[in-house]
């Protein structure tokens, strides 16, 4: 038993070295590993070059264009505007909206406020911040295809306390392809609409407050027929009545009148006015929708005719328009310039304009840098610089420089002194005005022959009031 206990360990023995051999045998045989080649030494005190990207194509680098060398125009003179712009505005807004697409956010907030089975539907809060105007907070609301396809019910009302509501409604009815009626109410009751006096001398200590109701009831026709070109008809009711009333810490202007410091009311201010107007609006503009290139001419010309229902004596014209060029330096990056007259004269042998329908820049109108009402009177002239550039696929940068005032009727008192400045800066959204969001931050001067200084500043946050 014990030599055949030896006998089966030594065949086991045998038959484990055997079997190793052959497991060895057949793994593949690995290659020497390659000597390792060390990298070049990097220069003394500093890291090893980085390798020149190699021309591929054999084409060279892009050259230098004279929309690149033109570009620098704008960046040199906005450049305190474009730090204001780029640094604090655009740069945090930039990261918002990205934070805001990484996390979904559009459309979380799509769900919470806009419904129906198409999402044809919403409502939508809003808040408007218009620094020296009373800020407000309400709700925008919507309804695309109601009753039918084309036709869109928009809604909006703001307020910030029973003295200051504002209301706007509007049903858009489409007419063939390029075409569409509006039926349009507005109404507005608020405390802090401004008066400086009337001509191109006023003065910022001049500010004075006052109140204001104002019903409008409207129909407007607008079509698009070439290009960025339209033509834009209106009529309406137009009812307005100033009370006293102030704020901000301003005096109101009957204070202001019984202290004589302006010499007479402004035109209707005591008896208020119930105009009837028609409006027409041409524009003629040669460049196409964007991304195509933006270089090219825009003509605007207006003309509205009113009447004050309650005085046979009260009928007014106001008429003008604007002429600019643009020059699409880059990627949508536009310098434009642009010339702008307004005019408003009495007919039917004279007689009253209320001082709210004769000529007033500021707000989103020319001259940005100034509140909206800060220069009132018969006539205007106004040019303006402005850069504007693509940010985002809603949003565009802008900046503005404006040299302009009002004046007397036809301009008849019209001189380079009296000249004053307004510069603007800001972010707007582009499409649709029926929702908008604009941030602006703007300064306006005194004329020229009272310095030049800069005494008006605005800022402006939010969403849009009406449409």
């Amino acid at each position: 038993m014990r030599s055949l206990s030896r006998i089966l360990l030594r065949s086991t023995t045998a038959a484990a070295i055997v079997l190793s051999a052959l497991r060895a045998h057949a793994q593949p045989i690995e290659p020497p590993p390659e000597p390792e080649i060390a990298p070049p030494p990097a220069p003394p005190g500093g890291e090893s070059p980085k390798r020149a990207i190699p021309d591929y194509d054999g084409r060279g680098g892009e050259p230098t264009t004279a929309g690149d060398v033109a570009l620098w125009v704008p960046r040199i003179l906005f450049s305190p505007l474009y730090l204001v712009s780029e640094y604090v505005i655009r740069r945090p807004l930039g990261w918002l909206i990205s934070t805001a697409e990484q996390k979904q956010w559009p459309s979380a907030i799509a769900n919470l406020f806009v419904f129906g089975p198409d999402k044809k539907a919403g409502v939508v809060p809003t808040a408007f911040l218009d620094l020296g105007f009373r800020a407000s907070i309400g709700v925008y609301a919507f309804w695309d295809d109601l009753l039918g396809e084309g036709n869109h019910l928009r809604f909006h009302v703001s307020t910030l306390g029973k003295d200051w509501i504002q209301a706007a409604i509007a049903d858009r009815i489409p007419v063939g392809k390029d075409a569409s009626f509006d039926l349009r109410f507005e109404g507005v009751h608020r405390p802090d609409q401004i008066f400086h006096g009337i001509g191109p001398r006023t003065l910022h200590g001049s500010r004075s407050r006052f109140g204001m109701d104002r019903l409008q009831g409207r129909t407007v026709f607008e079509a698009t027929w070439w290009r960025g070109s339209r033509m834009t008809f209106e009529s309406g009711v137009r009812y307005v009545n100033f009370r006293e009333d102030a704020c901000c810490g301003e005096p109101s202007l009957d204070v202001r009148l019984a202290a004589g410091e302006f010499p007479e009311a402004p035109p209707a201010y005591t008896t208020g006015y119930t105009a009837a107007f028609q409006r027409g609006e041409l524009t003629v503009d040669t460049r196409e929708a964007r991304p195509s290139n933006q270089t090219g001419l825009r003509l605007e010309l207006e003309i509205e005719q009113g009447s004050n229902v309650r005085k046979s004596n009260s009928n007014w014209v106001r008429y003008g328009g604007s002429a600019g060029g643009y020059l699409d330096l880059k990627n949508n990056r536009t310098v434009s310039l642009s010339v702008t007259t307004l005019f408003v004269d009495p007919i039917a042998g004279g007689g009253e304009i209320p001082f709210t329908e004769q000529i007033v820049l500021g707000g989103s109108g020319p001259m940005r840098g100034y509140l909206y009402g800060r220069l009132v009177d018969r006539s205007a002239a106004i040019m303006t610089l402005k850069y504007r550039w693509p940010i985002w696929v809603f949003l565009d940068g802008a900046m503005q420089a404006s040299l302009g005032n009002v004046f007397g009727a036809h301009l008849h008192d019209f001189h380079t002194n009296l000249l004053r400045g307004s510069f603007a800066v800001g972010i707007e959204t582009v499409g649709s005005a029926d929702h908008t969001f604009e941030i602006l931050f703007g300064l306006g001067t005194e004329t020229i022959d009272q310095g030049f200084n800069v005494n008006s500043v605005r800022f402006l946050f939010g969403t849009n009031r009406g449409f």
